[in-house]
């Protein structure tokens, strides 16, 4: 996956409120207090796995629209490569 410079910003936004987070969530789970732990890693990995892998509106734009186009005017690797 190719990063360009605004995903990069975004990726660091991102991580600095993910890493604090997910330390906090650490500590209570080696505190014993496992459900308050483990659902608050699962946010800080959600904060960051989510824009960057399912979020994305030039993905989701660039899905919808080539969806709508027929497969040859898609223009895409996989129906090139069904064609040879």
């Amino acid at each position: 996956m190719r990063l360009g410079l605004l995903d990069m910003i975004g990726l660091a936004a991102s991580l600095v409120f993910a890493i604090p987070l997910g330390n906090y969530a650490v500590f209570r789970l080696i505190a014993g207090e496992v459900a308050l732990g483990a659902g608050l890693l699962v946010v800080a990995i959600a904060m960051v796995v989510l824009p960057q892998y399912f979020l994305d509106p030039t993905e989701i734009l660039r899905r919808l629209l080539s969806g709508l186009l027929p497969q040859r005017l898609r223009g895409d690797e996989r129906g090139d490569e069904q064609r040879r």
